[in-house]
């Protein structure tokens, strides 16, 4: 009897594990029509198809590879990849090792409906991409949040934000112990040692409150308190070699700054002291031969301490 190894997928948010369960469900269906003996079920759980880096599409390629079964059934292609180059891979790697490929939707899968396929899978990511960053640029023209609130913020049922005093209150004390040289990592743990929570409810973390600022991250960057919303410092790619998302910045020329005047928590005086200190701290810091920071934790102690030939400081 032949033997089908099913894969399902599901990664939108408006989907759950019960889309799982409905997509093997029905392959298994279609498989005992065709009289195929289901040897194998393969599942990825809330992960993008736009990248092979998947455990359960994995196991199934190495299973696949062993001769475990004569055909993979999905209930259609974008379940097994939204990028061409991997389709067609894909189908290379299959036919090498005589393992028909199936779909639900369309039957068998050759050549011919890997290209077709493929490329409608990837051109609808590309598309919802557009439109997502389309819709969050509106929104930001419009004032309004594209996404995360920011602490010191909370949602208003119009979509929205407003300033949370509780919170706008830990950021001006965040800003003025830094600005008068208390270190972001003893302000973390001063915060944690207090029971104040972070964002998110979240312990504090030095990172949190830096951040980077050529990336606008972490607290003491955040232009929203001095009553500017900035859209689109960064850009989010996917690398289809790992899988995961990696960070560009993006020109300035294109970022999209909004005022917000009644969203100010910090004054210009407090926030420009701010910046005079980590632009201090930025050249101030130790860095290597091609300019990253050196991590405080693996460089080498100097004892300035006459008498002294080695050891480290305290």
């Amino acid at each position: 009897m032949t033997r089908v190894a099913i894969y399902a997928r599901f990664s939108s948010d408006k989907q759950n594990e019960s889309s799982l369960a409905d997509q093997v469900r029905d392959c298994r269906r279609y498989a005992a029509e065709k009289g195929w003996n289901v040897v194998e079920v393969f599942q990825d759980a809330a992960m993008s198809g736009s990248s092979d880096n998947r455990p359960g599409y994995q196991a199934m390629l190495a299973e696949a590879k062993r001769g475990r079964f004569d055909i993979i059934l999905a209930e259609s292609m974008d379940r097994l990849s939204r990028r061409l180059a991997d389709t067609a891979q894909l189908h290379d790697l299959l036919s090498f090792h005589q393992v028909r490929l199936f779909t639900k939707d369309h039957g068998e899968i050759n050549k011919m409906l890997v290209a077709m396929l493929g490329m409608v899978a990837e051109q609808f990511v590309n598309d919802l991409r557009a439109k997502t960053k389309r819709g969050q640029r509106g929104r930001i023209e419009a004032g309004m949040s594209a996404g995360g609130l920011g602490f010191g913020y909370t949602a208003l049922p119009n979509g929205d934000r407003a300033i949370l005093e509780a919170e706008a209150e830990t950021v001006r004390r965040i800003f003025r112990d830094y600005s008068a040289g208390v270190g972001p990592r003893e302000l973390a743990a001063s915060l944690n040692r207090e029971g104040i929570p972070g964002p998110g409810g979240k312990p504090w973390k030095d990172t949190t409150i830096r951040g980077q600022r050529d990336r606008g991250t972490g607290l003491l960057n955040n232009e929203l308190y001095v009553g500017r919303l900035i859209w689109g410092r960064t850009e989010y790619r996917k690398n289809p070699a790992t899988g995961k998302r990696e960070a560009r910045v993006i020109d300035k020329a294109d970022w999209v700054v909004t005022d917000r005047p009644d969203l100010r928590i910090i004054p210009d005086d407090l926030w420009q002291t701010v910046r005079r200190r980590q632009e201090a701290s930025f050249h101030a810091m130790p860095r290597d031969t091609e300019g990253n920071p050196l991590n405080r934790l693996h460089r080498k102690a100097h004892v300035n301490r006459p008498g002294f030939a080695g050891g480290s400081n305290s």
